[in-house]
């Protein structure tokens, strides 16, 4: 906590001053978290952090725009894919107090946080001059702040994805950075190139350096330079997904989703009695949770968890079942993962795959079908 302080008033993010007639100050709290680290990088550690009770602000009055974008993760992807194949320098940096850079547009007041109360200027507030964790404009105003560092910096914006920077220069050589929200990737065959842009960001912000990245988002990045392979994976994630729905020591299955299962409509819950027992069950934070492993590293659930989705609304006791029955697989397939590798790609051919399930909708009577393709640059 009072290095959280020391940061924020090393910052200048508040003044002290008497509440305006007519305006009322946002109340504030400690959040406690002990952050996993980053193995060989960085150890477990216990952090605090004072965050504004931004539910409390009005549209209009405290806040206007908020919306910020954030790298896609087909994006990171390309990049790892990009890696493997010119074999690049790829690290990892993140930024410290990351919403304290963002400059705040409006006027906003802050309770002094507890704990920290000025002795003898109890009756004072705090006018935030820049911003907080909490705050619904925040990250707006962070990325903002970023994005016209970068384009000063002579950097380009991608056209495709807002969160992709990038230079090229005359001899070929080229650098490339993603940004989701605090954490960045930086990508060049040129680590001189990645000692300037570390050098730059490090000028304008508090940066932490993690060395060559091994882990983001969640997916953990394993890398054979040599054998020229790139290996993503979530196997820590996965397992503790399956920790926190109970799931762990459940018996493997080899397919993400059986034949016996005839998921439909009429498997929903008709009585008030069946909405009780479900409503019970936290089924769509366990779908979200399978969703994030599909979106991230996991092609393989797309079509299983497309099933159970659907009747997120009103899912019943067999919709409940087709879940676990993912979870089952999860477990005996937690260190699959995703392979670049680089001598894979000696061909221009692009090669397809498509299935279809056939009438496999019971409720609609509807086809689903699916198509994959792979391009070998």
């Amino acid at each position: 906590m009072n290095e959280d302080i020391e940061s924020l008033h090393k910052n200048g993010t508040w003044a002290l001053t008497e509440l305006p007639e007519g305006k009322r100050p946002l109340r504030c709290k400690w959040i406690y978290k002990k952050k996993d680290g980053i193995p060989g990088v960085e150890d477990p550690r216990c952090k605090a952090r004072l965050v504004v009770k931004g539910f409390n602000q009005k549209e209009g009055i405290d806040f206007n725009e908020i919306f910020s974008p954030v790298v896609r993760h087909t994006s990171i992807r390309v990049l790892l894919a990009f890696v493997a194949l010119f074999d690049l320098e790829l690290e990892q940096l993140d930024v410290k107090t990351t919403f304290l850079h963002g400059e705040l547009e409006e006027e906003i007041y802050m309770e002094q946080p507890e704990g920290f109360i000025v002795p003898d200027k109890e009756h004072l507030v705090c006018r935030l001059k820049k911003s907080l964790y909490g705050p619904k404009q925040a990250p707006r105003q962070w990325y903002m702040r970023f994005d016209s560092f970068m384009i000063g910096q002579g950097y380009c914006r991608s056209q495709f994805d807002d969160c992709i920077y990038f230079q090229k220069f005359p001899n070929k050589s080229f650098i490339y950075l993603l940004l989701y929200v605090d954490d960045m990737l930086i990508a060049s065959r040129d680590k001189s190139l990645i000692r300037k842009l570390k050098i730059q960001l490090n000028n304008e912000f508090e940066m932490k350096e993690l060395g060559a990245a091994k882990k983001i988002l969640g997916m953990e990045i394993h890398r054979d330079r040599q054998a020229g392979k790139l290996f993503l994976s979530q196997e820590k994630y996965i397992e503790r997904v399956l920790e926190r729905f109970n799931m762990n020591n459940c018996k493997p299955v080899s397919t993400p989703l059986a034949a016996h299962f005839k998921l439909s409509l009429d498997l929903c819950p008709h009585t008030e009695e069946e909405m009780e027992r479900m409503s019970h069950i936290p089924y769509a934070s366990a779908v979200g949770s399978l969703m994030y492993a599909m979106v991230c590293t996991r092609p393989d659930l797309a079509y299983a968890v497309s099933m159970v989705s659907r009747y997120m609304h009103n899912p019943g006791k067999d919709h409940w079942s087709a879940v676990k029955w993912i979870f089952r697989y999860l477990k005996g397939t937690s260190g699959i993962g995703l392979v670049f590798d680089r001598n894979k790609a000696t061909t221009d051919d692009v090669v397809g795959y498509v299935d279809s399930d056939y009438g496999g909708d019971i409720d609609r009577r509807r086809s689903l079908s699916v198509h994959c393709c792979i391009v070998y640059d």
